[in-house]
Parts: C-alpha cells; sequence; structure tokens
C-alpha cells in the first residue's frame, strides 16, 4: 500500500494507458529570458563551481556537496560544509567543532536548468523554485544561499552582511580570474555578486540528464525498459503518484505536507515552508542515484520511502509535530497488490540517466584543491 494525491482509479482490466510525459525537443535547450549563454560564462562557472575560494575557510565549494560522483548529490543525509574533511560517508567535522550539519539534504542540481517546469514544457528560468521550501526564485539567486550561510559554505570568516563583498575581493585579487570575468561579461568592472551567480548558474544550466531509459521507451524503444519497470511506470500513473511527481520533470514544484519524521541529528524540527511542515516535491529524475531521501535525508532506500507513504495513507502522521489534521488534505490510502511496490522502485530506477557531465577539473584559478576539502 501507499499514498497518493488526488489518486486516479484503479483499471482491473487489461492495461492501463500511461499518461507520464518526456521533455519536449523544444525545451531542451535553456537560457535566461535576458542572457544568452555563452562558453566563456559556463567555462567561469564550472571554475567558480569546484572552487573553494568561495567559502570563508576555503575548504568548500559548490562541488563539495554536489559532487559528480553522487550524481550531483554527497550521498549523505545531512551534508557537512565548514570545518569538514572527506568525502561521502568519510566526511567528518575537524575538532574542535562549533558547527552544526546543514539543516537539509543537498538535492540534486542535475535538470535544475528546468525546475518549474509545467506538463506542456513551459518554464521561467527567473522564476523557477529553489531549494526545498522554494525560498529563492532562479539559479542565479539560489548560487548565494550556501555562500551566506554558517554551516554550509561562510562559516566563521565575515558576517553573512559581508560574505559576497569579501569573496569579491577575493576574485579580483587572484590574476587568473580577471580576464576569465573579463570574456564572460565584458564590462570594467566584471567580478560582481550578480556575475558569479550567472555564471555558475551558466554552467549548472549545462548539467542535463534526460537520457534515462524511460526517456527512450517513450520516444519508440520499447526494449529500453524492463517487465517490471513497465509495469511499475503503470501502476505509478494509475495509483495518482504522476499527480504530484508531474510533468517531465516528475514534479508538480507544489509544496505538501507530508510528516517526514525529523532528524535525529538536527538541533530543532524543520517546520518547512512557513512553519507549516510542507515541502516542495522533489523530482524522481535519477532518483536511484540520489539518496538518501526526503527533505532531511531520513530514508536510506527508496523502498523506504515508498513504505512511508504506506504508513501515512490512513492519516498517520510520521511526525509529532504534525497533526493527521495538517497533512495535505488529498492524502489517502491506496492498495498496491503483489510486488507493485517493487515495481515502482523499478520504475524510479528507470528514471536514470547517467550520461551527465562527470568531468573533474585539474585545478582552479585560486590554486586550491577543486572540491574543497574532500581529499
Amino acid at each position: 500500500m501507499a499514498v497518493v494525491l488526488n489518486a486516479c482509479n484503479r483499471q482491473t482490466d487489461g492495461v492501463a494507458p500511461v499518461v507520464l510525459t518526456t521533455v519536449p525537443t523544444s525545451a531542451t535547450s535553456v537560457s535566461t529570458s535576458s542572457d544568452v549563454t555563452s562558453l566563456a560564462q559556463i567555462a567561469l562557472g564550472k571554475a567558480l563551481f569546484w572552487d573553494p575560494i568561495l567559502s570563508g575557510g576555503k575548504d568548500v565549494a559548490c562541488a563539495t556537496c554536489h559532487h559528480p560522483n553522487n550524481a550531483y548529490t554527497d550521498g549523505l543525509d545531512l551534508s557537512l560544509g565548514e570545518n569538514a574533511v572527506g568525502y561521502g560517508s568519510a566526511r567528518r567535522f575537524i575538532l574542535p567543532n562549533d558547527v552544526s550539519f546543514t539543516k537539509r539534504n543537498s538535492p540534486t542540481i542535475l535538470n535544475t536548468a528546468y525546475n518549474g517546469m509545467d506538463a506542456n514544457g513551459g518554464f521561467n528560468p527567473t522564476t523557477a523554485p529553489m531549494f526545498w521550501d522554494s525560498r529563492m526564485a532562479s539559479l542565479e539567486l539560489q548560487v548565494t544561499g550556501p555562500m551566506t550561510t554558517f554551516e554550509e559554505m561562510r562559516g566563521h570568516a565575515y558576517t553573512e552582511g559581508m560574505a559576497l563583498d569579501s569573496l569579491v575581493a577575493r576574485l579580483k585579487a587572484i590574476v587568473d580570474y580577471q580576464p576569465l570575468f573579463q570574456q564572460a561579461f565584458g564590462t570594467q568592472q566584471p567580478i560582481t555578486p550578480t556575475n558569479i551567480g550567472k555564471a555558475i548558474a551558466a554552467f549548472e544550466r549545462t548539467l542535463v540528464a534526460l537520457n534515462s531509459p524511460y526517456d527512450r521507451y517513450q520516444k519508440g524503444d520499447k526494449t529500453a525498459m524492463t517487465a517490471a519497470q513497465i509495469q511499475g511506470m503503470q501502476t505509478f500513473a494509475n495509483e495518482g503518484c504522476a499527480v504530484c511527481h508531474s510533468g517531465p520533470m516528475f514534479s508538480d514544484y507544489q509544496a505538501h505536507v507530508l510528516s517526514a519524521p525529523d532528524n535525529a541529528k538536527l538541533a530543532a524540527s524543520d517546520a518547512g515552508v512557513n512553519g507549516t511542515y510542507a515541502f516542495r516535491t522533489p523530482t524522481l529524475r535519477n532518483v536511484g542515484l540520489t539518496g538518501p531521501y526526503m527533505h532531511n535525508g531520513t530514508f536510506q532506500s527508496l523502498a523506504q520511502v515508498v513504505n512511508f507513504y504506506d504508513q501515512i495513507g490512513d492519516g498517520n502522521s510520521q511526525n509529532p509535530h504534525v497533526g493527521r489534521q495538517q497533512l495535505d488534505a488529498n492524502v489517502r490510502r491506496i492498495n498496491l497488490r503483489n510486488n507493485e511496490q517493487a515495481q515502482i522502485v523499478a520504475f524510479r530506477n528507470a528514471l536514470t540517466d547517467t550520461g551527465f557531465d562527470r568531468s573533474i577539473p585539474a585545478s582552479v584559478p585560486s590554486t586550491l584543491n577543486p572540491g574543497g576539502g574532500i581529499r
């Protein structure tokens, strides 16, 4: 059994039609509404993405928590940012330590170029929702969030209000960055917080993974998916999972209250959007590679996620701070038969495309270790 929102009626005779969609060809080229992304911006953005010069302690880069070896996540329930060393499960705080775990799980940045995409492939990059609570819009603005957050990248080096100016000063002092910014933006004083955001966003928009077995199946290759995956796709659609995990990105980009348990590593309960315990529906693309799951990484496997939905299907909140009456009004119990849970997991794994950019630069302009203190 599982839980759905606005579930469709089960079809018991024959095979139900699949109503899921893939990305329209017209939507696969992404740029902002005002700028044509240049190769120079992308190259600069990749250098900045990997350069720990953007962190207070010069030891955390964007790539520290969004690494290609983990489909641009870090494989942890909650990330360790400042004052930590190591990669993945081996990452640890340096003692003595007064920095906490980051508040939420690091989501993949694969396909974030398409955040906000509707069922018809329409989207606006300037208003695209970012973070688990959609508190920022657009990749350009999202970039600055971790840089100014104490436990993520800022640390003790400077105050939140001085963070961006301090980073600009650092970059201006690095000779190799000056021509890169000049080539990318061509202004008299191109090293600015705005251009840092534009450059990293330009690189992130190249991180696209849209050639999964599911995509190939939808384009006509009926051998691309296994029998279990095909059945799981039918069940996924029939039982209404695609209402929230809808459209080409398998997300409605809306916030829902589902009462995921708190992560015990955090000192305080995470109340989500405006204290409602609502969190934005994540994409399911490459979900088989991006665990742990939920906004705080509380579930290690997709099977645990499916079981969680089963538990709340009768209105049984799994978080003591969320009453039954707070759960999304359309949450209800459904009946999955036999191996249908496993088939749904199999279908989710059919959304995996490993053909994304995995390259790691040998060096960055600051001469610091690419990716920060991860090795």
